[in-house]
């Protein structure tokens, strides 16, 4: 096989087999395989606090402590997935605060892309001001309740379909959508108390 070549996605449900049969080998592949899955979902809805390592092991403990539940209905690595995203919605939960994100306490940065936003001047997706307003777009998204903050991650920023996001978390279309439509309204109005704080 030619370096340019990607590697053959490996046989999931053989390999989930072996694994059950207690093959270390197995187990590996599973890990290496998915590793970076799981810690791009980590990573993306991270609870203030915790280690992403930390979180990427306890997925997989939760992985290989249910994994003879896993009856090949859906791909593996989706198995795996959507156990991912509920041990960071469960994290998400357990942290009562959700700090409350004011105008004086923004850094220039932030306070710019604000007023860019409140005055439709914002960059396109992957632009500088968009870049440099990340930091605060997740300090927003931190003062939402876990499950609209899970949604919105995953449609907004992630640009998952409604489809991709109801397989994931196991949730019906509805309440997709009512979370979404729910976590939306409460940005925007954060964003218009924005506005009254910086006005004079």
């Amino acid at each position: 096989m030619s370096p340019q070549e990607p590697e053959p996605a490996p046989d999931w449900n053989e390999t989930v087999e072996l694994a059950r049969q207690g093959c270390d080998a197995a187990a590996t592949r599973l890990v290496e395989g998915l590793y970076g899955q799981v810690l791009r979902i980590v990573r993306n809805h991270l609870p203030r606090g915790l280690d992403e390592q930390d979180l990427v092991q306890e997925v997989f403990m939760k992985v290989f402590a249910s994994i003879d539940s896993f009856r090949g209905i859906q791909p593996f690595p989706h198995w795996v997935a959507r156990i991912a995203l509920n041990t960071c919605h469960d994290h998400l939960r357990r942290q009562k605060a959700r700090p409350e994100v004011r105008f004086s306490d923004l850094c220039d940065a932030d306070a710019g892309f604000v007023d860019s936003l409140l005055e439709g001047d914002a960059s396109a997706p992957g632009e500088p001001a968009e870049i440099g307003g990340r930091e605060l777009v997740e300090r927003l998204l931190a003062t939402l309740k876990p499950g609209e903050r899970m949604v919105l991650q995953l449609l907004d920023l992630e640009k998952k379909s409604l489809r991709e996001v109801c397989e994931l978390t196991g949730w019906g279309l509805s309440r997709v959508k009512v979370g979404a439509m729910r976590a939306r309204r409460k940005l925007n109005d954060q964003l218009k108390r924005l506005e009254r704080e910086r006005t004079p």
